[in-house]
This record gives C-alpha cells, sequence and structure tokens, in this order.
C-alpha cells in the first residue's frame, strides 16, 4: 500500500475509535481530504484508496482539477466563497461549508436558479471571534439562517466552524462542543426548509476530539499528504 493510502487507513482508524469512545457508529462520520497545493496525481491516489469527499479552498484551484478528474467524487469548497465567484461556485461544487453573511447567500440563490440547481450549503460559525478569520458570529447565526432559509435555491444542510489554533487538541473541544449546541438548538427552532444534518468540524491537529463532539465531516490534508511544501 502507498504512504497515502496507509495515511488514510490510519485516519479512519483514529476517525473509528473516537467515533466509538463516544457511543457513535463510523457510518456518521465522512473524511474529506484537503488538496490545497496538492497535485493532481496525489489526489487521484488518494480516490482510488476510497476518498469520496474532496476539500478545495480555491474556487479557480477546482474547476482545474474537477476539469480533469470529473465528477465521480464529491466536492466541496471549504475556503472563503467571493461574492463574484458564486456563479461558477455553483456548477462546480456538491456542497458550500463557507456561507457567512445574506448577501453572499442572495447572490448564490440567485445564480443557483439561473443554474436550475439546488445549491446544499452550510453556515460558517467563527466561534472564537477572530477577527483573522471569516464566519457569521454566534449570536447571529439563527436569524441569518431563517433569513438565509427563505432563498428557494439554497437548501441549509448543517453548520461548519474553524477553531482557534491550540497546541493540545483538547483545548479546542469546548468550540467543538458550542457548535453542536448551537446546532441542536437551531433543530429546536424546526425552521422550514432547513436541515442540520452536518457538522463540518475538525483537521489534522483535532479530527478526533471533533469527532467525539459530533463531527460528521472531518477536513484532513497534512495527516493524509503531509506538509505542503
Amino acid at each position: 500500500m502507498s504512504i497515502i493510502g496507509k495515511n488514510i487507513e490510519r485516519v479512519r482508524g483514529k476517525i473509528a475509535d473516537a467515533a466509538e469512545k463516544s457511543g457513535r457508529s463510523l457510518s456518521d462520520v465522512r473524511l474529506m481530504a484537503v488538496t490545497k497545493t496538492v497535485s493532481d496525481e496525489r489526489i487521484l491516489e488518494a480516490i482510488e484508496v476510497g476518498v469520496d469527499i474532496i476539500g478545495e479552498n480555491y474556487v479557480q484551484e477546482a474547476k482545474r482539477k474537477i476539469e480533469k478528474m470529473g465528477r465521480t467524487i464529491e466536492w466541496h469548497l471549504i475556503g472563503h466563497l467571493q461574492t463574484n465567484k458564486s456563479k461558477y461556485a455553483v456548477r462546480l461544487f456538491d456542497m458550500i461549508h463557507s456561507i457567512d453573511r445574506l448577501s453572499l447567500a442572495m447572490e448564490l440563490d440567485k445564480r443557483a436558479n439561473m443554474a436550475d440547481a439546488i445549491m446544499k450549503i452550510l453556515i460558517e460559525v467563527n466561534l472564537g471571534g477572530e477577527e483573522s478569520k471569516t464566519g457569521a458570529a454566534r449570536e447571529g447565526v439563527i436569524d441569518l439562517i431563517r433569513q438565509i432559509s427563505q432563498f428557494p435555491n439554497l437548501s441549509i444542510r448543517g453548520l461548519m466552524t474553524m477553531p482557534p489554533w491550540f497546541d493540545d487538541p483538547e483545548d479546542g473541544r469546548p468550540f467543538f462542543v458550542a457548535l453542536r449546541e448551537l446546532r441542536d438548538r437551531i433543530a429546536e427552532e424546526d425552521i422550514a426548509g432547513v436541515h442540520m444534518d452536518e457538522l463540518s468540524m475538525g483537521m489534522t491537529g483535532d479530527y478526533a476530539v471533533a469527532v467525539e463532539e459530533g463531527a460528521t465531516i472531518v477536513r484532513v490534508g497534512r495527516a493524509i499528504f503531509g506538509e505542503r511544501t
């Protein structure tokens, strides 16, 4: 087995252990391979050993890769989406994880309507209040979701977050707990057309903790492909 194959096997094993520890099923958690700056050959190698979600940060980079590799897997946008790239995003991605403002949702809905598509989205929440990161403020998320839920060509499927960086993964646990609790609060609101099925949280340094706290999608790059050059 290749190094990438062994890495994926190792990551899946840690996901399984974390799921078992928290009384969850392994099938509740999906592994996304984050492929920013990763070569086409190495991405294809990951796909060959069973990765079925690719996470991209940039629309243009994703466009080139999708045209080359096809749509046999899911392509998700996890990076910040500029409003003027919405017209491309609705045609490229199966899900967008980074919706954080009404103006972006409005443009995305318009573009999805023109493409005769229903765009699955996650609402990105900036739980750490970091100015360097995008994401909606926790206090305004429910109101934002109520507004976005009115757009017929967008389907809200859950939440995404990226907590502050910590050396100890345990320090990130409160942020994962907070996102899960926020998800539960939103689900209790029973907003028409809103599905709180997905929690996109956890990366290479902390995905096991995220799984223990309810992650349904973990975004892993370095643990699969190694350090970026």
